[in-house]
């Protein structure tokens, strides 16, 4: 039986990573508090996952990664953050299956500029650990 309520809620995030150097007082926007309390710990939390998940990528679409020079994997990984719409949102589903029920109403309430934060914070932890694949 699947448990229901606040348990499951708090659940998700206590398994958080803490990050620090984030000041959490200072007056910041909904959107900028959003993406330092929710989207920043998720996408730390899932970074195995999402590292996982980009070297299965390489091989769907048989890309040789390591033969490429280092500027033509930048120029891959952008490519695939810019164009692969499938890719991108599956990427956004990671992350977005960790929301807790509040956190997903705020997510639909500026979804585009969240997407937008998402992408963009994946594709910078893929370019800082490129190294990997």
């Amino acid at each position: 039986m699947i448990k229901r309520g606040i348990g499951l809620m708090t659940d998700k995030i206590s398994i958080r990573p803490v990050i620090d150097g984030i000041n959490r007082f200072e007056n910041k926007s909904e959107q900028e508090q959003f993406q330092n309390d929710s989207l920043r710990p998720i996408i730390k939390l899932q970074h195995l996952l999402l590292v996982e998940y980009f070297k299965e990528y390489l091989l769907v679409k048989k890309c040789k990664f390591t033969d490429l020079s280092e500027l033509k994997q930048l120029a891959f990984i952008k490519a695939a953050f810019l164009r692969d719409n499938s890719f991108k949102a599956e990427l956004k589903g990671v992350i977005i299956g960790q929301f807790t029920v509040e956190e997903f109403s705020l997510y639909n309430k500026y979804k585009s500029d969240f997407n937008k934060r998402i992408l963009t914070m994946i594709e910078q932890r893929i370019l800082s650990v490129i190294n990997l694949f």
